[in-house]
């Protein structure tokens, strides 16, 4: 049964309301409050879409400028952070398009809806490296390895298991159905755990085929300490 305090945190609104009414009302330090806050997941979000750190950081500003001109279309029916998201994905997008010279690129691109049986055991999906790399290394690592995703794959898995947001927000983000956003998490984690094994397995084969270093001969000494 829900307690009374759980009930009421329910109601209680996201602060973010409140900084998105005191800009609508002339506050435009409380939008800078917004974008101190969130500058950093919009600008990574981008990074992983374009793949290039200028076009993110050109996305990223235009996705602030363009809520803020909007802001009267927020409705409050999700986290301004959603709705932030939503934006920055389809600026991302257009950057894509336009980087292409026309070729239409889309989060569908190269993705079947209709899946067939996949594993559903992906409760350890990621590989222990046994602590052969540092923190900074394995960073780097896992960077790369999200971005070789299809793109429809790299969104999804970068808004759900990078950036934290529920499968029913990730899902209204994209405007995708619950379903197809499982489906497509599930096969990008195979994905990832896949090339992330066989990069793994790559080094270490590296390692132990790696030919030993020669010891020095030792010299035989007589009794008087001089080589024979």
């Amino acid at each position: 049964m829900a307690t009374i305090q759980s009930i009421a945190g329910e109601l209680e609104p996201h602060p973010d309301v409140a900084l998105v009414e005191r800009v609508r009302g002339g506050d435009v330090s409380a939008y800078d409050t917004l974008v101190r806050k969130y500058e950093r997941q919009l600008f990574r979000i981008a990074q992983h879409i374009t793949q290039n750190r200028e076009d993110a950081e050109d996305v990223m500003q235009d996705a602030f400028l363009k809520a803020y001109e909007k802001l009267d279309q927020f409705q409050g029916n999700s986290k301004f952070y959603t709705w932030l998201v939503r934006i920055a994905v389809n600026e991302s997008l257009m950057r894509l398009r336009k980087r292409r010279t026309g070729k239409m690129v889309s989060i569908d691109d190269d993705i079947e809806t209709e899946e067939g049986s996949v594993p559903r055991d992906l409760a350890d999906w990621a590989p222990d490296p046994e602590q052969n790399y540092g923190q900074a290394e394995l960073a780097e690592i896992l960077r790369k390895t999200i971005q070789g995703l299809p793109p429809g794959f790299r969104i999804v898995f970068v808004l759900r298991d990078v950036e934290g947001l529920s499968t029913e927000e990730t899902a209204e983000t994209l405007g995708l159905s619950i379903p197809a956003v499982k489906s497509r998490l599930l096969r990008a984690r195979l994905q990832l755990r896949e090339r992330l094994s066989r990069y793994f397995r790559k080094k270490k084969g590296l390692k132990e085929t790696k030919p030993k270093e020669a010891k020095p001969k030792e010299t035989e000494l007589g009794e008087t300490g001089m080589e024979k």
